[in-house]
């Protein structure tokens, strides 16, 4: 075996890749304009498709897209999809009635100290 190839290396501190046949992704870059005039530009990928028109600069306020680049992002509004709570899972196993059951039992087990009987499978 060559162990010649190693020598005066160090294992994983140095990495021997290249980057003569990587190609950089097309990128289009945008401009956005806070109210104190910070300039920001943020190059996004040419294939992006939902692009801010808001940014967040970097004195803290909101920059907004200057008025060429405003027409790139995008105008549509998606809409929002319903997210289902523990409560609305819950409601879609049970009824009202049989949770209200369900916690009167509960409180008189707590109120009665006893404890509950756990079924086995």
């Amino acid at each position: 075996m060559n162990e010649t190839s190693m020598r005066g290396s160090r294992i994983g501190a140095l990495s021997y890749e290249n980057d003569l046949h990587v190609v950089p992704p097309a990128t289009t870059p945008l401009q956005y304009v806070c109210s104190e005039g910070h300039v920001t530009v943020i190059p996004f990928s040419i294939e992006a498709e939902d692009i801010p028109r808001v940014w967040g600069c970097r004195c803290g306020r909101e920059a907004k897209a200057t008025s060429e680049l405003e027409n790139m992002a995008s105008t549509d509004v998606k809409e929002q999809r319903y997210v289902r709570t523990h409560w609305d899972m819950l409601l879609e196993r049970r009824s009202i009635a049989e949770l209200e059951e369900l916690l009167n039992e509960r409180l008189a087990l707590l109120r009665g100290h006893e404890m509950p009987v756990l079924k086995s499978a």
